[in-house]
């Protein structure tokens, strides 16, 4: 089977990428870097409020830069336990881009004409690209779907105290923000030392796991479409004073 990935320009794209290249030989990465910040904000005001807007930088700029200091320790500790690797991709197969949506990019994707993409930290795919492509597409998300769409699912479960739905799902995808036909789900073991920052890096190495499985299944025609039925929300990022309440009123770190 010939698999393409599409990919982020950050070290958790390049840990799927070598955890799967390692058994499946993935024969093409198209790289995106990421969007121009002063695009994304502008866009994100406009959809949550200049207010929300500037807590969510403040939490970028405070609270994780800080919780990225005080978790190197733990950050290290998870990488070697799951033999995570972040050694670069290998320069003849990547295909860097401006962004995975544009006609460049669909051009790459149909010249190689892949068997299955895999998809990590890439902006939400277009209706275009997706019209374009004549293969299967999944991505490992950090959230039990349709619940906890978008961001930050293991966090945002913890704050809800809904336990059971810190975890990860790979799933089809669609046009829609994590919609797409779930194929796995898994629940990730969060600890005492783990807070923000180191959730969602044991998130990816459970999905990694569940990515080579879902991989099997595909090449040997044996997936099979999970139901949840619960109700639907997306998410975005805390903003620093949404942190501190939940710091100090539902004790997630």
């Amino acid at each position: 089977m010939k698999i393409v990935m599409l990919a982020g320009s950050d070290f958790a794209s390049t840990m799927v990428f070598n955890a799967l290249h390692e058994k499946y030989n993935i024969d093409k990465v198209i790289v995106e870097p990421k969007e121009n910040k002063i695009v994304f904000l502008k866009r994100r005001i406009k959809k949550l409020g200049f207010f929300t807007v500037v807590g969510q930088v403040l939490f970028q700029l405070i609270i994780v830069k800080w919780l990225s200091l005080v978790s190197k320790k733990r950050i290290n500790e998870i990488i070697l336990e799951n033999k995570l690797s972040a050694a670069s991709i290998e320069h003849s197969l990547k295909i860097n881009v401006e962004s995975v949506n544009n006609d460049e990019s669909i051009q790459h994707i149909k010249n190689l004409a892949p068997d299955l993409i895999v998809i990590n930290g890439t902006r939400i795919l277009s209706k275009k690209l997706l019209a374009s492509v004549n293969c299967k597409i999944i991505n490992a998300h950090a959230g039990i779907t349709p619940r906890y769409r978008g961001v930050h699912g293991a966090y945002w479960a913890l704050v809800k105290k809904d336990h059971e739905n810190v975890g990860v799902t790979i799933h089809f995808v669609d046009s829609g923000i994590d919609t797409g036909a779930i194929i796995y789900q898994r629940k990730t073991s969060i600890t005492g030392k783990d807070n923000f920052v180191t959730y969602p890096l044991l998130q990816l190495a459970n999905s990694i796991e569940l990515l080579k499985i879902t991989i099997d299944d595909i090449i040997n025609d044996q997936v099979v479409i999970k139901n949840n039925p619960q109700d639907s929300r997306l998410w975005y990022h805390p903003t620093f004073w949404s942190y501190i309440c939940n710091r100090i009123i539902n004790k997630v770190k």
